[in-house]
Order: C-alpha cells, then sequence, then structure tokens
C-alpha cells in the first residue's frame, strides 16, 4: 500500500465558515473552488499553479479543526491496516472512511492520483502538528509511521516533537509533538516561512493575530480562533533551516 497523496482539510463550524475560508485564501495565495456536497460544505483551495492540498470543510457539529485525507490505490487496502494499528471507524460518508488513529486523530480513506506541489513560494502550509498527550505518544507515533511507511525520527527524552520522513513528492509532512499533559490529541497547520516576520506581518493584515513567539516559531490564532504556527522551515525542501 503506497500514500500517493494527502490532504489537509481545515474543518470550520458552519456559521463561521465563510470568513474561515477568504482568510485562508488570502495566506496560502489561494482561490476558493466551486462548493460542492449536499449542502454545499466542502471546497479546495487553488494554489497559483500545481495540484491543490488543501480543502476546506463546514461542519455541524463540534469546534471544528483539522483532519487528513489520505489518497491510495486502494481504500479498502488503507482501512484494513489502519485498523490492524489501531484505528477505529469513526462514520462512511459516500465512498470514504473517516477513522480514528489510536489517540483520537481524525484521518479519512480516500482514494486518487497524486500530482506536483509549486514550492518556488515564499510560505506554504505544507506540515500537520499531531499534538499527542504524553502517555499517548509512542504508540502514535508508531501508527503513523506504520501507517505511511515513512521514516520517524528518534524519540527522545528531551525533545518534545518527532517528524516522519515523508517522499519528496508528497505535499504534506507529518511532525507530532508530545504533550505535557493529558489534553485530548488535535492538530493543527504549520507554514514553512522564508522570511517569517514579514509572514507574521502579511497574516496579522489579513486577521490573524499572535500568540505566542519562540526561537524557531510563531503561534497564530486566525479571525475564526483556529491555532496555527508559522516556522522557519525551508518552504521549498519542508526542512528546518
Amino acid at each position: 500500500m503506497t500514500i500517493r497523496w494527502m490532504y489537509l482539510f481545515l474543518d470550520t463550524p458552519a456559521p463561521q465558515a465563510a470568513e474561515s475560508w477568504a482568510f485562508w485564501g488570502d495566506v496560502t495565495s489561494s482561490t476558493l473552488s466551486p462548493v460542492r456536497g449536499e449542502h454545499g460544505q466542502f471546497a479546495t483551495l487553488l494554489p497559483r499553479s500545481g495540484h491543490p492540498w488543501l480543502k476546506v470543510q463546514a461542519v455541524d457539529d463540534g469546534p471544528g479543526g483539522v483532519h487528513l485525507d489520505l489518497d491510495t490505490a486502494d481504500r479498502a487496502v488503507l482501512v484494513e491496516r489502519a485498523l490492524e494499528l489501531g484505528a477505529t471507524v469513526q462514520a462512511t460518508y459516500h465512498d470514504v472512511v473517516v477513522l480514528r488513529s489510536p489517540a483520537g486523530i481524525v484521518f479519512c480513506a480516500t482514494v486518487g492520483e497524486g500530482g506536483e506541489v509549486d514550492r518556488d513560494v515564499d510560505s506554504i502550509a505544507d506540515q500537520a502538528c499531531l499534538d499527542i498527550p504524553r502517555s499517548q505518544f509512542e504508540a502514535e507515533v508508531a501508527f503513523w509511521r506504520d501507517l505511511t511507511s515513512w521514516t520517524a525520527s528518534e524519540i527522545r527524552d528531551d525533545d518534545e516533537f518527532v517528524s516522519l520522513g515523508r517522499p519528496e513528492e508528497m505535499p504534506v509532512r507529518i511532525l507530532l509533538q508530545r504533550r505535557d499533559d493529558e489534553t485530548p490529541a488535535s492538530a493543527h497547520v504549520d507554514f514553512a516561512t522564508r522570511d517569517r516576520a514579514a509572514e507574521t506581518a502579511r497574516h496579522v493584515r489579513a486577521g490573524a493575530e499572535v500568540v505566542a513567539t519562540y526561537p524557531q516559531w510563531t503561534v497564530m490564532r486566525d479571525p475564526v480562533g483556529r491555532v496555527y504556527c508559522l516556522t522557519d522551515r525551508d518552504p521549498g525542501t519542508g526542512s528546518p533551516r
């Protein structure tokens, strides 16, 4: 089983969806596709060039968040492998299977071919950071490592992050962050930026606010309350500078 493509989905409560979609279209320099779905609940953020990897969804229940869609040639094989590794099925939507990882991260089994990403940009929303409770961290790293077949960096007591080595053509990276507490698992989006200070100012002009600044990243909050980060990673490679 090979993952051919991966989408980052931004899930937003329906009353806030239009505002959220406009903001994310602005800061990713993307155009919103025509909406689709029975209630117009889905759309894609179309980049200026290359294949899209960011999608948006309006949800009726819960606060929203971030989830991943994993494209393969055989949905049933992906679902079977995920269940073997400890995932559970949450729901089905038409032929899409919605699952939860052992720690509770939502992802969908989808079918697709993949494409190419234009990385010659000043910033790119290219990473899903999975925030995992300390007690579940090692098992969650093993789950995503084994599901994707991507190599995981070493888990060290003094480091809160583990990264997975994605294939070069894959648009989305996965980073796992170990929480110090038992807050339920969640996910957020990370941007790679050439100039973090300039990107911070640009995002603030678009309506975001700065939550906190650290040596290698800045925590932001979008106009509807979604937390995300601007990092010093190279947009071309995704790797830290």
